[in-house]
């Protein structure tokens, strides 16, 4: 299991960087390659709800299921994905207050095995997800920050 955080400090409160987060259809516009989601079960932002995600990489797409496992308004949001009863990957995004703003952690952990990590990389086009993530996780943490400071300002 491998494992990637990364941090950024964002001039806002808590409480509206949590919300961008948590927000579905907007992490599309934060990821280089996630495409949004959808609430399928629980409807929003609670421990326990499911949403499917969209994702694509060039002309490869894939839909992932992923499951709430907390959700802590201003303060906390994870989620596991899913394949059947497996859990392959693990996202959290811890925010902690600091003066003028807080600090947004995200992590990303890798459970998948030999041969599903393989799978992975030939549906998803990338052989390095390791770096591939902690790029990606830079860029989304740097369009979150920008879209909340652009909003609280």
């Amino acid at each position: 299991m491998s494992s990637v955080s990364r941090s950024i400090d964002i001039s806002a409160p808590p409480s509206r960087v949590w919300a961008l987060i948590s927000d579905l259809p907007r992490m599309g516009a934060y990821s280089p390659e996630n495409t949004g989601g959808r609430w399928v079960r629980g409807g929003g932002p609670i421990v326990g709800a499911a949403f499917r995600g969209t994702n694509r990489r060039g002309l490869r797409h894939w839909i992932t299921w992923a499951y709430v496992t907390d959700a802590e308004p201003g303060r906390s949001f994870s989620f596991r994905v899913g394949a059947g009863p497996l859990t392959v990957t693990i996202w959290s995004y811890a925010i902690e207050p600091i003066e003028n703003g807080c600090r947004v952690t995200e992590t990303w952990q890798d459970r998948r095995g030999a041969a599903v990590a393989r799978l992975g990389d030939l549906l998803s086009g990338e052989h390095d997800r390791a770096g591939f993530t902690v790029r990606s996780i830079d860029q989304t943490l740097s369009r979150i920050k920008s879209d909340a400071e652009g909003v609280a300002s």
